[in-house]
């Protein structure tokens, strides 16, 4: 199958203002804000078979899904379909991976019960306050931003996700009731329970009829407006990258973004609470042989003719039925394995990995952040600590393996000072500084305070392969040597 989407490089080179506003306007400019032109002028009869079995096929798993998960956030079933359908419609025009479905997920719906509190209008309100920002970051070209966030912390965080949102349902197969929602008095109270065990009616939730204005609302939300929206848009582009890489076509970070934002703008208008990419509709949709995004559109038929016909019918549906199309759907999620590869390929990415696990069963947003906190500690001490490749050849070479900026600095000084100019007699250095892209004002000030120290000492520190020094730091160092 030809890619999905053949996204137009980058152009080298000046062009004059009246060339740039053609550009903006040019055919190429509205194919890339709207993939569909991509692939629906190539659009094979042969294709719309295996779109419309992927899409049934996948629509028929949405609606039960659907339902469980609303469950997860704490709402009335009803808005798992309401938030199942406009993913597939928004996504088939803006999407830029013919695999990826979105809707309620289990994550998504997890992170929603944290910060809506099983109100409906709260829900609803999130969604587009999500998409909005959601939207804004796609416009700002924000897209880039995910790449800041580790493997470890994506995989920490979904296993202990489907963790909590596995173990929260035992109590809904079990029929007990009054279960706190915070993890670990969850795990007490359900065994300590347990002798109560008895059989799943359903009750029902009615506003008290108090009026919270719309500040307050979103002043309650709180950290659910920069976790939400970031984790939906991570999640999915994580899910969209993995099928992308398997299926041999690329994706665009900050189209996706565009594409989960306007799905939960418009969204909103028909009750939907958070959605994202689902890893396993996905996968069922890649398995099924879908060819284009249009499968959405026979998913999103699917979801719209369950709520038209079958609504009545979902009111007699047992939780524990609901509980258990959420256990099964979350125990792939738990995988095991990755802790084993961090071991043989990194042992240190465990850190950022369990860091996110452990502190999720605490709060969910605070796995995330802790998660990403040490993701980037750790590449900051990387970058103020590195690798220093020392042999003796007479003279002392050194070489360095990546840039030097204002954190290396000390590093750097300590490592010259303590192997060439505290040795007896002083060494002279070279500094194999082939690998080296970057060099700060800091650095430069510390080389010519080094250079100062070697002439004193009667040694020499001498810079092979630096590319990167303008010419004034050049004849600077130049006249220190003199």
């Amino acid at each position: 199958m030809e890619p999905l989407v053949d996204r137009p490089g980058p152009q080298i080179g000046r062009s004059s203002l009246g060339e740039r506003m053609a550009s903006c306007c040019s055919y190429r400019t509205l194919q890339a804000w709207l993939p569909i032109l991509t692939w629906l002028p190539k659009y094979r009869l042969s294709w719309l078979q295996m779109d419309l079995i992927a899409g049934l096929t996948v629509g028929l798993t949405t609606v039960p899904q659907a339902l469980a998960y609303a469950e997860v956030a704490g709402l009335p079933v009803q808005y798992g379909l309401y938030s199942a359908f406009m993913g597939g419609f928004i996504y088939t025009f803006l999407g830029t991976s013919k695999d990826v479905t979105l809707g309620p997920t289990a994550i998504m719906s997890l992170l929603c019960a944290s910060y809506v509190g099983g109100d409906p209008v709260r829900a609803v309100l999130l969604t587009l306050l999500c998409g909005t920002i959601q939207t804004a970051m796609a416009l700002l070209r924000l897209g880039f931003l995910l790449d800041f966030i580790s493997f470890p912390v994506i995989k920490g965080f979904t296993c202990a996700a489907a963790v909590t949102i596995g173990f929260g349902q035992v109590k809904n197969v079990l029929g007990l009731k009054d279960i706190p929602h915070e993890f670990f008095l969850q795990v007490y109270y359900t065994f300590y329970r347990i002798p109560e065990t008895r059989a799943p009616p359903l009750s029902e939730t009615t506003p008290n009829g108090t009026s919270i204005s719309f500040g307050e609302i979103v002043e309650d939300f709180g950290g659910g407006l920069a976790v939400i929206p970031f984790m939906g848009v991570l999640e999915s582009i994580a899910i969209a990258k993995a099928f992308a890489s398997q299926n041999d076509y690329r994706i665009d970070a900050n189209q996706e973004l565009f594409a989960i934002g306007l799905t939960n703008i418009m969204g909103s208008f028909v009750s939907a609470y958070p959605v994202t990419g689902s890893f396993g509709r996905t996968a069922v949709n890649s398995q099924t042989g879908v060819c284009t995004p249009a499968g959405g559109i026979v998913t999103g038929v699917v979801v719209l003719l369950s709520l038209a016909f079958l609504m009545p019918a979902f009111y007699y549906i047992p939780k524990a039925s609901l509980a258990a199309v959420i256990i099964c759907a979350v125990v792939p999620m738990v995988d095991y394995r990755v802790v084993i590869q961090f071991w043989r390929i990194r042992k240190l990415d465990l850190v950022p990995f369990l860091t996110t696990f452990l502190l999720s069963f605490w709060e969910v947003q605070y796995g995330i952040v802790g998660g990403v906190v040490v993701s980037g500690l750790m590449l900051l001490y990387n970058v103020a600590r590195p690798s220093i490749k020392v042999c003796d050849h007479g003279v002392l070479v050194m070489e360095l393996d990546s840039g030097l900026s204002f954190p290396s600095t000390e590093y750097l000084n300590t490592v010259l000072y303590t192997q060439a100019l505290q040795a007896s007699p002083p060494r002279s250095v070279v500094l194999d500084c082939h690998h080296v892209n970057t060099v700060d004002y800091t650095v430069v000030n510390e080389l010519r305070d080094l250079l100062r120290q070697f002439k004193l000492r009667g040694v020499g520190l001498i810079f092979s392969g630096l590319q990167v020094l303008t010419d004034w730091v050049c004849s600077g160092l130049q006249v220190l040597t003199d």
